[in-house]
């Protein structure tokens, strides 16, 4: 994969090559070197490990911008991207919302701000198919020794993302390492599922992983039927994070400047219980991710909610233009209608444990996954899904026995402010949206609206 040196080397060109032809070029370079090993039925299926680079260039001209992207690094490739680009952009109309492009922080001052970012871990970087076979072997023998069949992938290497413009010689890069494993463990009535992303080798347990799996698949083997309606409802954290996520973009400015927001005109009241704490940190010890936005500029810390109080929002550069706000550094790749997006969120848990919870707990459903989640009203925030992969009758402080998966129709502004306890926050991966550090949580008055088959 190429090195900082190699993208520096890629970006001077294209300034070089653009110099003179146009008012401003920006060059985004995103490559990845990492290898995915998949197994099911208890078996090695496939090995892949592709290099990827993509190369996106923006041009600025006459008032106008343009984007092409493609996966041609060489020196004739950047030409003809920029080429094209500049024979592209004779057709477009100016972009009265263009702003002129900033000067970038020098590569010294950004490894000084950012040095708390650096996420790096050679072990991950050097695993090989033999590895990623050897921890796989592992997980099946965990699954397989019980009797039950194991499907999953582990996947590992490395990331870097780089941004350079034609203000300046600099550019911002940042390089991660990257490992991610997730494990469907099956009966024929029953399964368990678990997913781990993280940047070290010591913050991915395969072995836990493949073992909480397994114990779920065990325990919710013929479920019982359980009318719907209203529970107290154990989430675990992949729970939380695949319904939460779909709030995220509600503190967006662009959102509130389209007024599409649930949060709109809300800013300093209190939209959530007072035990709601949100912050999008990308230097926060669980984070990943670079910490420059889409444009090269730098991320701020920005407290979201504090104590249920809606606090602030993130603010890219064009939305924050247009409500005399200082820019956050959460802008996406320009040109673009989103604006910006919070990418690093933080939900502050508390000091619970999954055992304390569901030991306090009368009646309850515990929900380890939630599945096919859609957005059914965007005013209310109210989402729909079915649980999947382990969910389970609490009675009297204990798992009484698996139930069969449930339709649930809930308000995220209801789910907020009937949190009765958290566990302590950690990154946390699903398959709704992106990463992020969220706890476990015990909700009150969660809907669940039908019953199913399975």
């Amino acid at each position: 994969m190429i090195q900082e040196t190699d993208a520096k080397k890629i970006i001077d060109q294209a300034r070089n090559y653009a110099q003179g032809k146009c008012q401003g070029i920006e060059v985004s370079i995103n490559a990845n070197n990492i290898a995915t090993s998949r197994f099911a039925n208890n078996e090695m299926t496939q090995n892949q490990a592709p290099e990827v680079l993509d190369l996106s260039i923006r041009v600025i001209k006459d008032g106008k911008q343009i984007r092409l992207s493609g996966d041609d690094s060489s020196e004739a490739g950047v030409k003809k991207l920029i080429d094209s680009a500049l024979d592209s952009i004779k057709v477009l109309k100016p972009d009265e919302e263009l702003l002129p492009l900033e000067t970038l922080l020098s590569a010294e001052d950004f490894e000084k701000e950012a040095e708390m970012a650096s996420r790096i871990d050679e072990e991950v970087m050097a695993m090989s198919a033999q590895d990623r076979a050897n921890q796989i072997k592992m997980m099946i023998q965990i699954a397989s020794s019980e009797g039950l069949s194991a499907a999953g992938v582990y996947a590992s290497g490395s990331t870097l993302q780089a941004i350079g413009n034609s203000q300046g010689d600099g550019i911002v890069c940042h390089k991660e390492s990257s490992l991610e494993s997730s494990i469907t463990v099956s009966t024929p009535d029953s399964s368990g599922w678990a997913k781990m992303v993280a940047s070290q080798l010591r913050q991915l347990d395969a072995h836990a992983l493949a073992d909480r799996a397994t114990t779920k698949a065990k325990l919710s083997r013929a479920p019982h039927d359980i009318e719907p309606g209203r529970y107290t409802v154990i989430l675990e954290p992949s729970a939380v994070l695949d319904l939460v996520t779909f709030l995220w973009g509600d503190f967006a400015a662009t959102s509130h400047l389209d007024k599409q927001s649930c949060l709109l005109g809300k800013e300093g009241e209190r939209v959530f219980g007072s035990n709601i704490n949100i912050i999008d940190d990308a230097y926060d010890d669980m984070q990943i991710g670079a910490p420059f936005d889409g444009e090269g500029n730098q991320r701020q810390k920005v407290q979201l909610v504090k104590d249920g109080v809606f606090k602030n929002m993130v603010y890219g550069r064009k939305a924050a233009k247009k409500m005399n706000h200082k820019p956050t550094g959460h802008g996406v790749t320009e040109p673009s209608s989103m604006g910006e997006h919070p990418m690093n969120l933080v939900l502050e848990g508390g000091t619970d444990s999954l055992g304390k919870m569901i030991e306090s707990t009368q009646k309850g459903i515990l929900l380890t996954r939630v599945w096919y989640v859609r957005l059914v009203d965007p005013a209310r925030k109210i989402v729909t899904g079915i649980t999947r992969d382990g969910t389970f009758l609490v009675e009297g402080g204990a798992i009484k026995h698996g139930v069969k998966n449930l339709r649930f129709n809930v308000s995220l502004l209801d789910l907020l402010n009937n949190v009765e306890s958290m566990t302590l926050s950690n990154l946390t991966a699903g398959e709704e949206g992106f990463p992020a550090v969220v706890p476990g949580m015990k909700v009150r008055d969660f809907n669940f609206t039908e019953m199913t088959k399975f």
